[in-house]
């Protein structure tokens, strides 16, 4: 006996019957072990990625099964492909589960995918798909240029994800209130946040960020780092040389510039007077070799750019390369014949300029061979004693020889 299929058993029903009975009796008629039906899945996938879109059944006998896309077409009729569309493939056709795939899934691709179950009666389910499109990196956008002293305008914009992403800045671990637009294009959403922030010299190069996050990032987000470009007008500092400068040295300045944009032309100059002949100037580099007095002045460097410009100076004061020389004669001494012999020496001091303290005197050690003067003076005082010493001895000899004559003359 063939069974009574849920179609008739509907007409059989009587029309007093109110709906909501009706449908109570055939849910109670489709548990019986005769009943076919056909459930279906919802699907969210990535935008890019594949699909399973699944049809379940329940008690099939071998009826008609097809699966239609969200604009009704006839994607496989009882496993056969109706639609010449390489995406969609059938993997799977059981009396229990029939699967399908679409790979590269797109928003368009979203709706509800039909699964027809044909019988006396048509059953039939709905598996919607859901296409989730996360956002791409940010980009940043600058609306008006940072100046020193004024503000600056930076937008970051996500032009396409679903849903909505959400954005925030960043900066220095603290979140910058921003001001959030967001635009439909039809299956996407474009979310941009634009802030406005007051910037000064020390401004320039610090770190900002804009964090995109999406549910379908898990929990990740996607990040643009962006470092603030600020415009300042130049500084400059000359590094003068150490010490003082003396006839005959070699001056070397450097002019340390610094603004944004760097300035690249560099002036050198002489305040009132030109500048000398054997300068030598290489960028910020100055340079006058064997100096003499009359460098002496005011030297200037000047450095400038769309922001403003700046000068430093340096005086230059080329001292004489002199030097003192001080002699000291030795003081007369006496000493008795017997003594050692004592050498009278030449004391002789050289001073000469301290160049960190202008007219300061210090003491320097000459280059004379004091012990060659030394031995030669030893040598004479030691011939003029030996001299002096036969001397007297002769002259105590003939005064002997005279007093021995007188008693002869005197018996005479």
């Amino acid at each position: 006996m063939r069974p009574v299929r849920s179609s008739v058993l509907c007409r059989l029903l009587p029309t007093p019957f109110s709906p909501a009975l009706r449908s109570l009796v055939l849910v109670l008629l489709c548990l019986t072990p005769r009943c076919q039906a056909v459930q279906a899945e919802n699907v969210t996938v990535l935008e890019g990625g594949t699909a399973q879109i699944s049809c379940r059944l329940q008690n099939y006998d071998g009826s008609i099964v097809v699966i239609q896309n969200p604009r009704r077409q006839t994607l496989f009729f009882n496993g056969t492909r109706a639609l010449k569309d390489d995406r969609f493939q059938m993997v799977l056709f059981t009396p229990r589960l029939v699967r399908i795939t679409l790979t590269n899934v797109s928003v368009s691709d979203e709706g509800g995918y039909f699964c027809q179950l044909y019988t006396d009666a048509t059953h039939h389910q709905v598996a919607t798909l859901s296409v989730s499109v996360p956002p791409e990196t940010p980009t940043v956008e600058v609306k008006q240029e940072a100046v020193e002293g004024g503000e600056v305008e930076l937008s970051c914009m996500s032009p396409r994800s679903k849903p909505a992403a959400t954005l925030r800045w960043m900066r220095n671990g603290r979140a910058i209130p921003g001001v959030v637009s967001q635009q439909d294009n039809a299956k996407t959403f474009s979310v941009s946040s634009t802030i406005r922030i007051p910037v000064e010299r020390k401004d320039n190069g610090a770190a900002l960020s804009c964090e995109a996050s999406h549910p379908a990032l898990s929990g990740q987000k996607r990040i643009r780092h962006y470092r603030l470009d600020v415009y300042f007008a130049p500084t400059v500092r000359i590094v003068p040389p150490p010490g003082i400068m003396r006839e005959g040295d070699s001056l070397s300045l450097t002019c340390s510039v610094t603004g944004n944009p760097l300035p690249r032309n560099i002036q050198w100059s002489k305040i009132n007077d030109t500048l000398p002949e054997r300068a030598e100037i290489s960028g910020p580099t100055f340079q006058i070799s064997r100096l003499s007095q009359l460098h002496n002045g005011t030297y200037l460097c000047q450095a400038q750019n769309n922001f403003g410009r700046a000068a430093d100076h340096y005086t230059l004061l080329v001292y004489d390369n002199v030097s003192v020389t001080t002699t000291v004669p030795p003081t007369p001494t006496t000493q008795p014949i017997t003594s050692h012999p004592v050498t009278p020496t030449l004391l002789t001091l050289v001073f000469s300029f301290d160049p960190k303290e202008p007219g300061a005197v210090v003491e320097t050690h000459s280059a004379v061979p004091y012990a060659v003067i030394g031995g030669v003076l030893a040598l004479l005082v030691f011939t003029v004693i030996c001299v002096l010493i036969v001397t007297i001895w002769c002259s105590v000899r003939q005064k002997g020889s005279y007093r021995t004559r007188e008693p002869i003359l005197a018996w005479y």
